[in-house]
C-alpha cells in the first residue's frame, strides 16, 4: 500500500487514476474529511501536523511527497522550510520502505529563486534513512489554463517568459503522475533523481499558436518588460516579489534548465491546451 499526498492536486489525480489502472492500493492523505469520501481509504492529516502525519504514512510500503506550492513565500522560506521538517519527522517515525518526491527543474539552481525551496527539501528528505527518488518535473504545461480567458477574450495573453520564441523544457501533470506510479513501485538504493520534460520544449509563441487552433481565433503572446514585473506582482497582492522574479529569470537566462538525461513524456502542449479549453 501505497501513502499518497497532495492527491486532489492535479499531479496528485494524475497519480491516484495511475495507481488505480495498475490495481495499486494506497492510502489518500487529505486536509478536509469532506474530501475523505473520494477516495477507498484515506488520513486525515495537515503536512505541518508531525504526529497526524506520521499516523497517515504508518505501514506504507512508499510515500509520495508533494509540498504544497507557495507562491508568495516570507523571506527566508519559513513557511516551508516547517513543513518539511514536519514531514523529515513523521517520515523518520513512519520509517515507509521508500519515498518519491516530487521535485522540480531548478531545485539545483546555482541562484536562489521561487523553486529553492525544492531545492531545500531535496537536501532535508536526501538524509533520511531510506531510499529516496526526487522526481524534478520541468514547468507544468497545464499553467497554460491561465493564459486561456485573455486569449479567447482579447486575442492574445501577457508572458514574463521571454524572448516569446525562446523554448523551454515543459511537462504535463499526467505523464509525472504516471511515472510516479511506476517509480513507487521501483526499488533502488540511496537518493536519486529523476528529471522529466514534454516530448518536445515549448515557448510562448507555440502557447499562443496551441490556443490560436483550440480557440478557433488569431492569438499572440505579449512580452512584459522586466521593469515592470514587481510593481505588477504588488498589485496583485503579492508582499515577497523577489523570489518569483528571479524564478522567471533562471528561465528567461538559462540558468534554470535539465541537462540532456531528462526522460521525456509523451503527452503534447495540443493535448494538455485542447482539454483546458474544453472545460472551460
Amino acid at each position: 500500500m501505497y501513502a499518497i499526498t497532495g492527491i486532489t492536486g492535479q499531479v496528485g489525480a494524475s497519480l491516484a487514476e495511475a495507481l488505480r489502472a495498475a490495481r495499486q492500493p494506497f492510502r489518500a492523505i487529505v486536509r478536509d474529511a469532506a474530501k475523505a469520501a473520494r477516495f477507498e481509504q484515506a488520513a486525515i492529516a495537515e503536512l505541518d501536523d508531525t504526529p497526524a502525519l506520521a499516523s497517515a504514512f504508518e505501514g506504507a510500503e512508499a510515500v509520495f511527497i508533494l509540498l504544497p506550492p507557495l507562491f508568495d513565500p516570507s523571506p527566508g522560506f519559513p513557511e516551508s522550510t516547517r513543513t518539511i521538517h514536519s514531514i523529515r519527522d513523521a517520515l523518520l517515525a513512519a520509517r515507509p520502505g521508500r519515498v518519491v518526491a516530487l521535485s522540480t527543474i531548478g531545485a539545483d539552481a546555482p541562484h536562489e529563486n521561487l523553486l529553492s525551496q525544492l531545492g531545500r527539501m531535496e537536501q532535508v528528505l536526501g538524509a533520511l534513512p531510506m531510499p529516496v527518488t526526487f522526481l524534478r518535473a520541468a514547468w507544468f504545461m497545464e499553467n497554460t489554463q491561465w493564459d486561456i480567458a485573455p486569449a479567447r477574450d482579447q486575442g492574445g495573453f501577457d508572458s514574463f517568459l521571454m524572448p516569446l520564441d525562446r523554448r523551454i523544457a515543459m511537462v504535463a501533470t499526467k505523464d509525472i503522475g504516471e511515472l510516479a506510479a511506476k517509480l513507487l513501485g521501483e526499488t533502488w538504493e540511496g537518493v536519486r533523481v529523476v528529471e522529466l520534460e514534454g516530448p518536445v520544449r515549448v515557448s510562448r509563441d507555440d502557447i499562443a499558436a496551441s490556443l490560436a487552433k483550440a480557440l478557433g481565433r488569431d492569438v499572440v503572446a505579449r512580452g512584459v518588460p522586466r521593469d515592470t514585473w514587481e510593481e505588477r506582482f504588488r498589485s496583485q497582492g503579492m508582499r515577497n516579489p523577489g523570489p518569483r522574479m528571479r524564478m522567471i529569470d533562471g528561465f528567461n537566462e538559462g540558468w534554470i534548465d535539465f541537462g540532456a538525461s531528462a526522460r521525456k513524456g509523451v503527452t503534447t502542449l495540443d493535448e494538455v491546451v485542447r482539454g483546458l479549453v474544453a472545460r472551460g
